[in-house]
């Protein structure tokens, strides 16, 4: 980070200023002021580390590379268990002015559309990425190990399978 200076998050940014500067931040913030996010987790105990760092790339696509580290206290759908659920992210995200340029960006950046007056909230973001990143169905570690020591066997898997009286019929 030699020539990139690395700052405090301010609550709001000026992206194609930040990108002109190479301006690189680090924050915290605590899971209970993510209020989108919070109804998806069992409590809002913990917080999130994260980094903004806006560039250009070789092609001169203007963009923000996003890395977010924190461990969602989410409840498993099996136990009924609270459960931390951990995301380390990197992404990059191209910064386009109109929907019509996320053509243009290179096949690995996640468009982010900038809004007219140039101004984005890195919390916001840093929460939709979260959102992104939750499970569907949260499931622990643990409880996955559990299922598979007691996995069914064949017989009480062809039991359960109402057609299998019938298996024997096609081979007339």
């Amino acid at each position: 980070m030699s020539e990139q200076s690395t700052s405090r998050v301010p609550e709001l940014l000026d992206v194609w200023r930040m990108v002109a500067a190479r301006r690189e931040f680090e924050g915290r913030v605590p899971l209970a002021a993510m209020t989108r996010l919070r109804d998806s987790l069992v409590d809002a105990e913990g917080e999130v580390r994260y980094t903004l760092a806006f560039d250009t790339d070789t092609l001169r696509v203007p963009y923000v590379e996003l890395r977010v580290e924190v461990e969602l206290p989410l409840e498993c759908q099996r136990s009924l268990r609270r459960f931390l659920f951990p995301v380390r992210l990197v992404q990059r995200l191209g910064l386009i002015r109109d929907e019509a340029d996320e053509a243009a960006l290179p096949p690995d950046y996640e468009a982010l559309l900038v809004a007219d007056d140039g101004m984005l909230r890195p919390v916001e973001l840093v929460e939709d990425e979260l959102i992104l990143a939750l499970p569907v169905v949260p499931v622990s570690p643990e409880a996955e190990a559990v299922e598979r020591d007691f996995a069914p066997t064949a017989e009480e898997t062809a039991q359960a399978n109402p057609f299998a009286a019938l298996s024997g019929w096609k081979k007339e």
